[in-house]
């Protein structure tokens, strides 16, 4: 059990650190700032989200629990591919940036999405309740 409780603290270290990270380049985005130039800030977000993901295979694999299998976890990572898709429009291929912010916050709406998938283990999130 410790490694399974140091994966699942690395893991949610990971997703702070990941959506911070992100929320901080979307900022950056917004105001034009030149720090989004940075060695650091192009390359640390990479690793995070590696680091996430490994952890997050690393946890399926102690938990016998799978995408597919399991309708929370296939509902997390078809919703982990639309955040994907929304983060890299908001903060590469938007073409204004009112298409970028809308996209940010909808990445936003969707990473909340997955937490409550995530603490609730339903598809339905914190919906599930009701």
């Amino acid at each position: 059990m410790p490694s399974y409780l140091a994966l699942k603290h690395l893991h949610l270290t990971a997703v702070v650190l990941s959506i911070a990270l992100f929320a901080l380049r979307g900022g950056w985005m917004l105001m034009d700032s030149p720090h989004l130039r940075r060695r650091w800030v192009r390359i640390v977000p990479h690793l995070v989200d590696t680091v996430l993901l490994g952890s997050a295979i690393g946890l399926t694999l102690i938990l016998q629990q799978y995408p597919f299998v399991n309708s929370w976890l296939t509902a997390k990572v078809l919703a982990l591919i639309v955040y994907i898709l929304l983060g890299h429009i908001a903060l590469k291929r938007g073409s204004t940036r009112t298409i970028r912010a809308v996209a940010g916050i909808a990445a936003l709406a969707v990473f909340g999405y997955i937490v409550s998938v995530a603490l609730t283990h339903s598809p339905l999130g914190f919906l599930a309740g009701w």
